[in-house]
Parts: C-alpha cells; structure tokens; sequence
C-alpha cells in the first residue's frame, strides 16, 4: 500500500494478472492494473455483506485528485447508509424516454387514438421529442429540461405546443405505470405559446378562380382526377381531409355520406348536387374500395400537401391551406343566414362553442334584426308621445 499520486501511479508496472493497488490514506481508494498496462481508479466498500466496487475512471482521464475526491464524496455517502453501486445499477436499468415513447404508442396510442392524431404523435416524436430527450433517462427528467426543449422550438409554437401536450400525456402514463413518483409531472406549469387562429375564407372569385384551376390542370394532365375530385368534394361539403381522403364507396349513400367515423365519432353528412355530381364522375378501382384511390399499396392518395401547393400557387392563393376550404364552407354558410347550430351539424362539431368563431360573420343579420327592434320600439315612443301631447 502506498499514497496514490501522479508520480507513484506512473510508476507502477503491470503484471501477468490483474491486479488492484489501495491507497495508504484512504481505505477503499484504489488503482486498477491491467496486465496491458491499463490503469484505472475505483472505489471498494461492504454493504449488506458483500463487497462493492465502483470505477471511478482511467487514469490519464480522471486525476488522482479528482478520483480521490469522488472516492471521498461515495464513501462518504456509504457511511450514511447508502449503496452508491446498486443506485448506478438501478439507474442504468431504468428505462428511457425511449422506451417510454415506445409503449405510449403501442399500449396507448394505438389503442385510444384514432389513425390521423397516431400519425401526428408519431411525427413529433420522431422529428422533436426522441431526438432532444429520447436518451434520457425517465425519473431524471426535470422541468427545466421541458421549459429548454420548449423554447428551443419558439420559432414554431403551435408545434411547440402540440409536443408539450404528447409529453405531458407521456409522463402521466409513466406515472401510472411505476416508471415516476406519482405528480410529478415535468410538464406542468410549462406555459404554452399564445396561438393565433389563422382565419382565411375564399370569396366568391377566388372559389370561381380555383375550380377554373382544377379543371385546367386536370384537362392538361398536371393532377390527377382523384386529387382534383377530392378538392372540389371539400369545398361543397366543407368536410375534413381526412374524411375525404379516406371516404369509401361504402360510405355513400343517396344524397348522404355516412361514415362511421371521424373527429368527432360517426357522421351522417348531407351533399349537394354538386357534390353527388363530383361522385358520379368518379370510376371505380378494381383494387380500392377507396372513392379517391390511388395506385400506392395503402389504395388511396396519401399526399395532398404537395399538389396543393402547385394548384393555389396557379390560382394566386399561395396563403390558403386546404383547411381553408372547410373555413370558406362554414362563413359563406353564415353569411346566407344559416343557423349557427345548422352551421355546427354540417361541419361535424361536437361543441356550438367551435362553430362560435364564424359567429362574427353574422353580424350584418344580428345588425338588421337590431334595427329592426329599434324601428319598432322608436315607433312605439313616438305613439305614446303623440297621445301625452
């Protein structure tokens, strides 16, 4: 035994066997020897009856000061009662975020969630969450690292939003399963972006200019029908994408669309003529029941995104999302006097309050019907002060 120092551990040579030096000073503080030459600190204590070794790095890389510090810092905590070796053990097997994310799609996602929002999870997954905290470990997740990995994505905050809510529902199930002391989700308290509703709606020229595209496109062999017939159902039934795009031949039925579900659960949905017109020039695929089928091995058009863009950069719509077309349908339906109510039953939402945000497209009629009751009540007061006089 002898003080490990710079000078001494240089000095040692290596052996046939491996072999381990201990420290003068400090009990438990020693040198690992390699018959290679390998030289390497740890630390060794008894607990629970039997004895422990933790590697405290390899000479060269650590110093002996610094190792001697470590080792002082660890037996002091086994002098408190504690197992260093076992909490590093037990943290190496704790499952990461990883893992984590793993079995929230498989025994959450896949089970509770419909296609589209498991589609949505998966993508910010893998495009943001897995590749800032995938390697993490669970129980060491802190706050601070969600308030980091939020504001590293300030830049686009509803999807910065969108991923605090996955992780939040995460940890939640990491508690349920064992995997974190119950409330302490590190999500909590992380304060959202504000978002701003985009609110964009077509007008009767920029409708008329935009099926005038369609139709040129398709006569010129730039889309195909199934894109082009796809959009045009979306502007006269104001639908959702996904219910468009995944519509079967099934699912229509005389002047109706039945589906069996949607966002919002099963939807019986009234079509114009229009769009039973739109349906009647569609041909049917041998190989899909899909009514917008594509030739790809899922059977329907799986990317709308990218000839959109080319359709509204030809109509000079380049700031109109094909969401946009579902917002033209519910305002011009408003500015014809329908019923907010009716207005919600068209569009398939669950609660008035979504459909409350074309309220304000209404305000022409709430302002005649105002004037009218004024009218009246003016009318009524001038009588009476005809009859006073």
């Amino acid at each position: 035994m002898t003080k490990l120092t710079k000078r001494s551990v240089e000095a040692i040579l290596p052996s046939s066997k491996d072999r381990i030096l201990f420290d003068s000073v400090l009990p438990g503080f020693g040198l690992r020897i390699s018959p290679m030459g390998r030289k390497s600190f740890v630390v060794q204590y008894r607990s629970g009856g039997r004895t422990r070794r933790i590697s405290l790095g390899r000479f060269g890389t650590v110093t002996c000061d610094q190792a001697r510090r470590r080792a002082k810092e660890l037996l002091g905590a086994v002098a408190g009662g504690e197992d260093p070796a076992e909490q590093r053990n037990s943290e190496r097997h704790t499952p990461t975020v990883n893992t984590l994310a793993a079995r929230f799609l498989s025994e959450h996602v896949e089970t509770h969630c419909k296609e589209r929002t498991m589609h949505d999870y998966k993508r910010l997954l893998e495009a943001h969450i897995l590749p800032q905290l995938g390697s993490h470990r669970i129980p060491s997740i802190t706050r601070a690292d969600i308030a980091r990995f939020h504001g590293q994505m300030s830049e686009t905050p509803y999807q910065a939003n969108r991923a605090l809510a996955v992780l939040s529902k995460m940890f939640t199930l990491a508690e349920i399963w064992g995997l974190r002391p119950e409330l302490v989700n590190p999500c909590h308290l992380i304060k959202k972006y504000p978002e701003k509703k985009k609110e964009r709606y077509l007008t009767k020229n920029e409708l008329a200019a935009l099926v005038t595209v369609l139709d040129e496109r398709y006569g010129q062999g730039f889309e195909r029908l199934s894109v082009v017939s796809a959009l045009k159902m979306l502007i006269f039934t104001g639908c959702r994408l996904s219910e468009i795009q995944l519509l079967k031949w099934g699912y229509v039925k005389p002047g109706l669309l039945v589906l069996p579900d949607s966002k919002t659960g099963a939807r019986r949905i009234p079509i114009c003529d229009q769009a039973i017109a739109i349906l009647d020039k569609m041909p049917r695929a041998l190989h899909s029941d899909y009514v917008f089928w594509a030739d790809g091995p899922r059977g329907f058009v799986t990317d709308y995104q990218k000839p959109w863009r080319r359709i509204r950069q030809a109509a000079n719509l380049d700031d109109v999302r094909i969401h946009d077309l579902r917002h033209t349908f519910a305002s011009h339906a408003v500015q014809q006097g329908v019923p907010l109510q009716l207005v919600g039953k068209l569009l398939g939402h669950s609660q008035l309050q979504t459909t409350m945000r074309y309220a304000h497209l209404a305000d022409e009629d709430v302002r005649a019907a105002a004037a009218t009751v004024g009218s009246v009540f003016s009318n009524l007061i001038s009588e009476k002060g005809k009859k006073s006089a």
